[in-house]
């Protein structure tokens, strides 16, 4: 855990302990331009604000991140992810009605409020609407929308528990939303649908002969 002198603020969240108001407080930070790691059904993630290039650049480097690497999100609903994204598919809607909230990214032209750093000057962003319900509450209240990158340092191992989390990073950060050990296993998988035809760009817990079964019929 972190040195003496690191003390983000925690909040419980377990199955019996989720309470709204402790994830108002972690909102309240974020919405300030704070950090938070918190629960999503694979590994903890570190949160921002998107909108605030303040805060985007300030995970950059918590993470030791390069800055060419593209942030993804997740959002609180798809109606949140529409604030992000600026087109819309026909297979988008497909694979969000077959899979979401789930873990599905889909990569889409970004919404021209978004700051650039966070999509690298692509024009794209990588959302999905996770399942997991301290995540998609946190989103919720931090206005709809939740950088939602790995909290590792940069080249380090995604991690199932907060101890696995580096000091360094730790120390960058404002608040831990803590659940306990989370399931880990594959990431979610990320389908390019900004162009035709929809691309894999990364392999993850959803396979890609499910999702082409569900674009033939869309």
């Amino acid at each position: 855990m972190a040195s003496p002198d690191c003390k983000p603020v925690v909040w419980k969240a377990g199955p019996a302990a989720l309470r709204p108001e402790d994830l108002s407080q972690a909102a309240s930070l974020l919405v300030r331009g704070g950090l938070v790691v918190y629960p999503t059904e694979t590994f903890y993630a570190l949160g921002a604000v998107p909108a605030l290039a303040s805060a985007v650049e300030k995970v950059f480097a918590a993470k030791g991140r390069e800055a060419g690497k593209p942030l993804p999100l997740i959002a609180s609903s798809l109606a949140d992810v529409f604030g992000a994204v600026s087109g819309w598919t026909d297979g988008a809607k497909a694979l969000a009605e077959a899979f979401w909230p789930g873990p599905l990214t889909l990569v889409l032209p970004a919404a021209p409020s978004l700051p650039s750093i966070l999509h690298a000057g692509t024009g794209k962003i990588a959302v999905r609407v996770s399942p997991h319900p301290a995540a998609a509450l946190l989103a919720k209240l931090s206005g709809g929308l939740l950088v939602s990158t790995s909290a590792n340092r940069s080249g380090a191992a995604p991690p199932r528990e907060l101890r696995e989390i580096s000091p360094e990073l730790l120390c960058a950060v404002d608040g831990l939303v803590d659940a306990g050990s989370l399931p880990g296993g594959l990431p979610s998988t990320i389908v390019d649908v900004s162009s035709l035809p929809p691309r894999l760009v990364r392999k993850g817990k959803i396979g890609w002969d499910a999702i082409e079964n569900i674009l033939a019929v869309s």
